[in-house]
């Protein structure tokens, strides 16, 4: 007999190790497609076997844990912030100070970037990834050890020999600009206000109860400081070199300068080159670099003596607001854009910047004319800081906000507590209809090869497409006859329509262009409610009790399928034979519960809501979403909604705690 628990160690340590040399040294040992294999074969395994689960498993990069609130941790070594500088002169009087404290004796600093970010402090004991705590007030932060796990570059076990038995590293986690750019389009395209920088996404991102979610932003890390009794170095270069030897991402841009002339010089290259980095940075920390010397200089109540941190002035540019123009999006949402006399700013020419919201427009008072100040925020995108006032013409007039949809003139609407003003045109506005189609066909959704947005703009000039579902009964002849379109484009755009009928239903359902509906929250909806048909008849306070449903996602939910237009383009679907339910489950646990109905409500210990649901369902038991007379059991967690308890006990329905509901099980 095949001895699992060995068999579940050393797939985790081979996975371990194939992770090591993709993120660390570049090295594809097997196809994706294999890796893949080994870690759904380790997770079939854990799942069979979860008393042979080891805590430093791979499996746990994907997320699934759900913190119902974070633990406060102290610190063993207080988190201290470091002092700023952003002049010459005050790196040479800390030149100075450090000079002074050391008597004069010989002395290195190392230089790093500044990489803006979340500041983390991660625990190891015999090489395994313990506990990660966020730096707090210094003193005490929040155990956020489960989000951590999930960020792949970081090793969850380290296998180089020789570890001391108990360390602690300093990094910052940090959220790179290409995911930055996805998110936020993802986030406009579903009708939610964009995140404003790369850290303030990581932050809120390691403050998410669900690591799962996390796991999806795919964070990154940077880690640049080791801790500890009795460690293997005497100076800051040589422990950022055991850093990399031991298997952590450390920025390979850190140098080590031997006088205060090469420290200027790195900072003046970075200042130029910083904006070519895939991550956004705000200035070059100095740490001089022998420990023992640290130590000496000592602390101040707030920051070490022996480090400091250069910060860069945000690049800016003046130029001339030429006009503003407004976009309308997919959910009708109505963008200002200013566009500018062109600038050279950050090593990129610009010309347009985002204004967000009439809000931001009035606020800055804008005119048409105006001198303009131009920054980078989080260097990545433009942005108006102010006008110059001293330049404003006598006879310049405020900015006064459109009234009517630039595209099909209907009168724009504001919802109560959102800044955007839409357009209500929602099945006539041609910007509006032709972004449906679009986010119907991207890769997230259903992910049709051979149709773009030309192709898009094509097929409703020649009045061929009303919605998105009407791709599905598109022919050879009306397509060969158009513009661009030859024998093979025609078969390439008609074989990615039907290949794309196989695509899941929570696919479709993200397609389908529900305000709010990403497809995170798709994929929620379509694993609760398990059919288009269910979710279509739930009521708000069903659609509420489905994970991460809130009442302004219930809410867009049922106002999209009480239109008639969504009712006629959900029969097209059916009529196409896409996929509008979830397919057949597994093989069932037990029968425990058949014949038994549930309702869940609160927070539990041993599951996550979403796995106490699936526990009911594999043991045969019906998951119900209210509390009703036909209810056989309410299970009760922690915070449990008052209103359900009171109906239950009015009821009569049987209030089980969670470890009743594990008796159950037997």
């Amino acid at each position: 007999m095949v001895n699992i628990q060995e068999k579940i160690r050393v797939l985790t340590d081979r996975i371990h190790h194939l992770n090591h040399q993709y993120y660390q040294n570049s090295i594809s040992e097997i196809s994706d497609f294999e890796f893949d294999g080994l870690l759904k074969e380790l997770a079939n395994l854990e799942k069979q076997y979860p008393e042979f689960a080891l805590s430093h498993s791979p499996t746990q990069r994907v997320g699934g844990t759900v913190t119902k609130e974070f633990k406060q941790v102290g610190h063993q070594y207080p988190m201290l912030s470091l002092g700023n500088t952003y002049s010459r002169e005050e790196l040479q009087e800390f030149d100075e100070r450090v000079r002074k404290g050391l008597e004069g004796a010989h002395f290195e600093y190392v230089c790093e970037l500044k990489i803006d970010g979340v500041a983390i402090s991660l625990i190891y004991e015999n090489g395994i990834l313990v506990q990660a705590i966020t730096r707090g007030d210094g003193v005490k932060g929040d155990d956020v050890t489960a989000n951590a796990k999930t960020i792949k570059s970081l090793p969850l076990k380290l296998s180089h020999k020789d570890l001391p038995p108990w360390f602690e590293v300093r990094g910052e986690i940090v959220m790179p600009f290409a995911v930055f750019d996805a998110l936020n389009l993802e986030r406009e395209d579903i009708g939610e206000q964009p995140m404003a920088n790369p850290r303030n996404a990581a932050s809120g991102t390691m403050k998410m109860q669900d690591s799962a979610v996390v796991a999806q932003r795919k964070l990154d890390c940077y880690l640049y400081y080791l801790l500890g009794e009795n460690l293997p170095s005497s100076s800051h270069q040589e422990s950022l070199q055991l850093l990399t030897d031991w298997g952590f991402p450390v920025s390979k841009t850190w140098k080590k300068c031997e006088k205060l002339e090469d420290v200027f010089q790195f900072i003046e290259h970075w200042d130029k080159e910083r904006f070519s980095l895939p991550m956004g940075i705000d200035g070059i920390v100095i740490k001089v670099n022998s420990i023992s010397q640290q130590q000496e200089l000592g602390f101040t109540a707030k920051i070490p003596r022996w480090a400091i941190s250069y910060k860069y002035k945000a690049e800016s540019a003046t130029t001339v607001l030429e006009s503003i123009s407004y976009q309308v999006g997919r959910t009708g949402a109505v963008t200002p854009v200013a566009n500018l006399k062109p600038v050279q700013l950050a090593g990129t020419k610009v010309k347009r910047a985002s204004l967000h919201n009439a809000d931001e427009i009035q606020r800055l008072d804008l005119r048409i004319g105006d001198y303009v100040h131009v920054e980078k925020g989080g260097e990545i995108i433009p942005k108006i800081t102010g006008v110059d006032l001293s330049k404003r013409g006598l006879f310049s007039k405020p900015t006064e906000f459109l009234t009517e949809c630039p595209d099909c003139q209907t009168r724009l609407l504001r919802n109560e507590g959102e800044a955007a003003w839409y357009c209500p045109n929602e099945y006539g506005c041609p910007p509006q209809l032709k972004g449906k189609v679009e986010h119907f066909i991207q890769r997230k959704a259903m992910n049709i090869d051979g149709i773009g947005a030309e192709t898009i703009d094509l097929l409703f000039e020649n009045k061929l497409l009303i919605d998105a579902a009407d791709l599905y009964f598109l022919t050879y002849e009306q397509l060969i006859g158009l513009e661009r379109f030859a024998d093979k484009s025609v078969k390439k755009a008609l074989s990615g329509i039907e290949k794309s009928k196989s695509q899941p239903f929570p696919k479709v359902l993200f397609g389908m262009g529900i305000r709010f509906v990403g497809a995170t929250v798709a994929e929620k909806l379509a694993e609760h409610f398990q059919s288009l048909d269910n979710l279509r008849i739930a009521s708000t306070e069903q659609l509420v009790q489905a994970p991460e449903i809130g009442e302004k996602i219930a809410w867009s939910v049922m106002g999209y399928f009480q239109r008639p237009e969504s009712i006629a383009f959900i029969e097209k679907l059916k009529a196409a034979g896409l996929q509008l339910e979830m397919p057949a489950g597994v093989e069932p646990e037990s029968e425990v519960l058949l014949g038994m109905s549930f309702v869940i409500s609160g927070v539990f210990a041993s599951f996550s809501r979403e796995e106490l649901q699936d526990k009911i369902k594999a043991n045969g038991g019906k998951l119900i979403s209210s509390v009703s007379a036909k209810v056989d059991y309410l299970v009760a967690g922690e915070n449990m909604g008052p209103a359900k308890l009171e109906k239950a006990q009015r009821l009569g329905v049987k209030i089980i705690s969670e470890q009743d509901f594990i008796s159950m099980l037997g």
